[in-house]
């Protein structure tokens, strides 16, 4: 069986890492490049860095930072915000990316699913999914969670899938930066719908999270934000504790 893994989540707008709650309220959390040096020194399994202003703004993402990341950081990463065509992925792999995450462009243009992987394989494409429970199920939302579409949480993760994706990271906003755990019934269900891995993300608080992130939620991997760049959790000790929890983590 895989080892479970521990991903930090940078969230980057200027240059900055930033969080908020609910996808608003953005606060400063350091300098990424640092930032990713001390938490690839504490033992996590891979980062995600995402520009998160760049589809909003019409960016492309900071090829930049990404080569300052990978001169760096000796663990995989992923690099998402602003990716809308095959010669923004090649750039950022390019740059030392070691796999992509898309989102608001993938809804707009599902063929890219199919394109990234068959041009660079499906272990770089990531399939970020924002979405929200309304009276209607889970929306999935374009932009940063901005603007609602008419996309279902599940069939979209299913076509995802089908077209090529490597992973689906989804993220529930209605738990985002709340710390009150994982949305663990969505999060099963896709692990049972799904044949590519499934990556946790939004509502980690505390280290019971987590251990139900990957019992009751069946992820592959829990990915969080504050709670790692406040030193609210620290790595090692959550990593530590799941051993004893009996979960399959790389210590």
């Amino acid at each position: 069986m895989l080892a479970k893994r521990i991903i930090p989540c940078l969230d980057i707008k200027d240059g900055q890492t930033v969080k908020g709650t609910n996808f608003i309220n953005l606060r400063q959390a350091g300098d990424p490049v640092e930032l990713g040096m001390n938490y690839s020194e504490q033992g996590a399994d891979e980062l995600v860095y995402l520009d998160i202003t760049a589809s909003h703004e019409g960016r492309k993402t900071f090829t930049e930072l990404v080569k300052r990341i990978a001169a760096h950081i000796n663990i995989p990463f992923t690099v998402g915000g602003g990716i809308h065509e095959l010669h923004d992925v090649e750039r950022l792999l390019n740059a030392g990316a070691d796999k992509i995450s898309i989102n608001s462009s993938a809804i707009r243009n599902p063929q890219l699913i199919n394109d990234i992987a068959r041009n660079f394989g499906s272990q770089v494409c990531v399939v970020a999914i924002d979405a929200r429970q309304t009276p209607q199920g889970w929306k999935c939302y374009l932009n940063g969670g901005r603007i609602e579409t008419e996309y279902e949480l599940f069939e979209w993760a299913q076509e995802a899938n089908e077209r090529g994706a490597g992973e689906i990271l989804f993220t529930s906003m209605d738990h985002d930066g709340v710390k009150k755990g994982y949305a663990n019934e969505a999060l099963s269900h896709l692990h049972d719908i799904l044949s590519i891995p499934v990556i946790a993300s939004g509502g980690a608080g505390k280290k019971e999270d987590f251990k139900d992130a990957f019992t009751k939620g069946k992820a592959d991997a829990a990915l969080a934000a504050s709670v790692f760049h406040f030193g609210e959790i620290p790595i090692p000790d959550l990593k530590r504790y799941l051993c004893k929890e009996n979960i399959n983590i790389r210590l």
